[in-house]
């Protein structure tokens, strides 16, 4: 075994890619000569990269590995913060064994067949949508059109938020999920302001309870009796609205981009619509844009691929990079529609895997079947080469996604 080497040169992450769509060269060569990768960080500090599937996969199972990312001696993953969304009140609230009492309270809530329950409002919702857009005419913007309507009105009307105050998480979410764009101060208060907000949101839930998410954690009890806090409750908020518009809207821009590069994907599925459910799970898989990845905070040594990464360390498991790993995947830098089984990572793995993925597949396959149907001359309105990325956020998108039909 080797000892992780803090003086080797240690390239700036997150790494560059020559297209919005495309994956950074340096991924292939650190999955073969170097999977335990010293990089910096926007903040100037030191972390390592990981970029196998193996490795990604088993880090993210340990629970040596935790999401303490605000412990002393954690790299700060930008100048101005330990990392936005990712030092929230969720990190401080909703940790260890209080994480996992959490998920289990709210695991009922994200089933896939409660999901199901829910895709005939959520295809009434794209089916408005796609009228809206149509109406204004081509070319028009999907991801703005579609991709971030949609997921906020599904979250909010999950969490039980007026559709008047839809466009207050928008801002919040982009100002807590960029690592370039907004100060200390502006992050502050985005993150004050939105706490307030829940505050006040839940005691309106607590006079008039609804039939909502949060009306029902207000009142739930885990398996010893024990309820959520207020501070918890308002940290489930804030963390759901964020997690449950932002990646699922930049998530419905990339899909429709990947799918519309090559008009062949997309005759493809205009031709077998049976091909939807792999199709969503391919594209997950392929997205080289999936932004920043996941950090973990190493609380005791740990033996990664030979290398030992000592307590204090800050790791950050590169998924997409895992996902293009030719070890796990026949053709992984192929898009192939119809790819089964696909053991992909783009929800996590072990005890923090995304705990809305099922809402997030259901909304990626409903938007891809109205489309297919309502517009299979769909088409992309630039050159791939001018699709553009959003820089600094988080969890990665593009800046639009120019359509015509």
């Amino acid at each position: 075994m080797v000892s992780h080497n803090d003086g080797a040169p240690a390239p700036t992450y997150p790494l560059t890619a020559p297209g919005a769509l495309e994956a950074p060269p340096a991924w292939r060569e650190l999955r073969t000569t170097c999977p335990v990768a010293p990089v910096t960080l926007p903040s100037g500090d030191r972390a390592t990269l990981l970029t196998r599937y193996d490795d990604v996969k088993q880090v993210l199972s340990d629970p040596r590995c935790t999401r303490q990312l605000d412990a002393e001696g954690a790299a700060r993953i930008s100048a101005d913060a330990s990392g936005g969304v990712f030092n929230s009140a969720m990190a401080e609230s909703l940790n260890g064994a209080g994480q996992q009492r959490w998920r289990r309270m709210l695991t009922k809530w994200f089933t896939a067949k409660r999901m199901n329950a829910l895709r005939p409002a959520i295809e009434a919702m794209a089916e408005r949508l796609v009228d809206e857009m149509v109406d204004r005419g081509h070319p028009a913007d999907l991801k703005a059109s579609i991709g971030f309507p949609l997921p906020v009105w599904v979250i909010c009307d999950l969490l039980g938020v007026p559709a008047a105050d839809r466009d207050r998480f928008s801002r919040w979410s982009d100002m807590l999920l960029n690592l370039t764009r907004y100060g200390r101060d502006e992050i502050d208060t985005a993150q004050r302001d939105f706490h307030a907000y829940l505050t006040e949101h839940l005691e309106a839930k607590r006079a008039e309870p609804g039939e909502d998410l949060l009306s029902s954690l207000i009142t739930a009890t885990d398996a010893d009796g024990g309820r959520l806090t207020d501070d918890q409750l308002a940290a489930t908020g804030q963390a759901l609205l964020i997690a449950g518009h932002e990646t699922t809207a930049n998530m419905i821009g990339k899909m429709m981009a990947l799918l519309l590069a090559d008009r062949r994907r997309w005759q493809q599925l205009v031709a077998d619509p049976a091909l939807v459910r792999t199709a969503v799970e391919e594209v997950l898989r392929y997205d080289a844009n999936a932004g920043f990845g996941m950090p973990r905070y190493v609380t005791a040594d740990i033996d990664v691929a030979g290398t030992v990464l000592p307590r204090g360390a800050t790791l950050v498991c590169s998924m997409a990079a895992a996902n293009r790993d030719g070890a796990i995947f026949a053709a992984a830098e192929e898009l192939r529609l119809e790819r089964s089984p696909n053991p992909h990572l783009a929800f996590g793995a072990g005890p923090h895997s995304c705990l809305g993925q099922a809402l997030a597949r259901t909304e990626l396959q409903v938007v891809l079947d109205v489309l297919l149907r309502r517009l299979p001359t769909l088409e992309l309105a630039v050159p791939v080469a001018e699709l553009r990325r959003i820089e600094g956020l988080v969890v990665g998108g593009l800046c639009d996604v120019p359509v015509r039909w």
